[in-house]
């Protein structure tokens, strides 16, 4: 098992996919959607791709070891893990959510399950108090993000949990900006763990991925015939690249934290920088919940910058840092979640979440953090000459 292990052995162990008939390092890349059966009566694992593919399965098994899960599940993206994971979910069910999370789960808490019968309640949980009070008599599971998207709120997952479990609730989180290798939600007592493998888990910006993994042999189950129903499946070729990215996971993530935190420090002392939002920072009002449940700040930080003009200074004179949506990749990437992660969200919930204009998100790549940190000063030499205003 990789818990045996530290954890830059265990991704190695987990992703590593040795051929018995070969002896090939990479998983084969199994190309057929049907698989032949040699027993009229008593078929083998494998019958038809959408059901379960032997590449497909390298990722799912690998997952569930580093999260330390009973059993993983790859989708087509991470939107799809997050349906699948709320379709667990009934006519008639309530369920309670953070109330800033990632745009795309917004979107389908509020305008696709409704349809379905399924109600929700957005609570701070970072508000334990909150939480506790939007418990109902339907409500069958807590969702959590956390850190949240773009703001970096933390979550006491284990608290959360405990209260959950004390209400007949399960807990699923998304871990999409922390990894399993410095996030357990299962290990603080999560029933289910959900990623966006696009991410950090894939890392290179080249895939769309979604992955989820339980100790829950009820929710497994569960996830299994949805994921089968609803053929939302991770392709052959992007798991194949999928255990590609994780074979680096532990190294990119390691630099990018660090440079995540190195930025962080930058930003923190810079005058015209009105907040800075990274887990890894003392001042952080989650800082110690963090330290607790995880063992670093992660590769994200936001700021903000007080405008929409001041952002687009800073943006025009930036050289290295790509201005795009997504996160988690070998390159940085700079974000304007207010017209991208989180332009579902309407503008009022927006603001009142403190998605402001001036919001930037940052994911660290494996830049060198002093050449990063330098082309963040000489672009915000632009905001702070005054040019916005001209």
């Amino acid at each position: 098992m990789a818990n045996k292990y530290e954890q830059e052995t265990a991704v190695i162990k987990a992703s590593l996919g040795i051929d018995k008939e070969t002896g090939a390092l990479n998983t084969p890349i199994h190309l057929s959607s049907t698989f032949h059966q040699h027993d009229f009566d008593n078929y083998h694992q494998y019958d038809y791709a959408r059901s379960g593919n032997p590449t497909r399965e390298k990722v799912e098994q690998a997952i569930a070891e580093l999260e330390g899960g009973m059993d993983g599940f790859a989708f087509a993206s991470g939107m799809a893990a997050v349906s699948a994971a709320l379709f667990t979910l009934s006519k008639g069910d309530h369920f309670i959510i953070a109330k800033d999370v990632y745009g795309g789960t917004f979107r389908l808490v509020e305008q696709v399950l409704p349809r379905f019968g399924i109600t929700h309640t957005f609570v701070d949980t970072t508000n334990i108090d909150e939480v506790a009070k939007a418990f109902q008599t339907n409500t069958k599971l807590v969702y959590l993000e956390t850190p949240s998207n773009p703001l970096l709120h933390v979550t006491d997952i284990r608290t959360v949990a405990k209260l959950a479990k004390a209400n007949g609730c399960y807990t699923f989180v998304d871990n999409t900006f922390l990894t399993p290798l410095i996030q357990k939600p299962l290990e603080l007592g999560a029933d289910l763990v959900i990623h966006s493998a696009t991410k950090f888990l894939g890392g290179h910006s080249d895939i769309l991925a979604g992955l989820i993994v339980t100790n829950n042999p009820s929710l497994a189950e569960e996830v299994y015939f949805l994921q089968n129903s609803t053929g939302g499946v991770l392709g052959v070729q992007d798991s194949w690249l999928l255990l590609r990215g994780l074979k680096t996971l532990s190294v990119r993530m390691k630099a990018s934290s660090l440079t995540a935190e190195k930025i962080a420090l930058f930003l923190n002392e810079e005058p015209d920088v009105l907040a800075v939002y990274y887990p890894g920072l003392p001042t952080h009002a989650g800082y110690d919940i963090q330290v607790e449940q995880a063992t670093s700040g992660g590769a994200v930080v936001s700021f903000d910058l007080g405008s929409e003009e001041a952002v687009r200074e800073l943006v025009s004179h930036l050289e290295l840092p790509v201005f795009s949506v997504s996160l988690g990749a070998v390159e940085s990437i700079l974000s304007y979640p207010a017209k991208m992660s989180h332009a579902a969200v309407p503008e009022n919930e927006r603001l009142a979440q403190g998605i402001t204009p001036g919001l930037l998100r940052f994911s660290a790549g494996l830049e060198n953090a002093d050449d990063l940190i330098a082309d963040l000063k000489q672009a915000l030499s632009f905001v702070k000459k005054g040019s916005v205003a001209k």
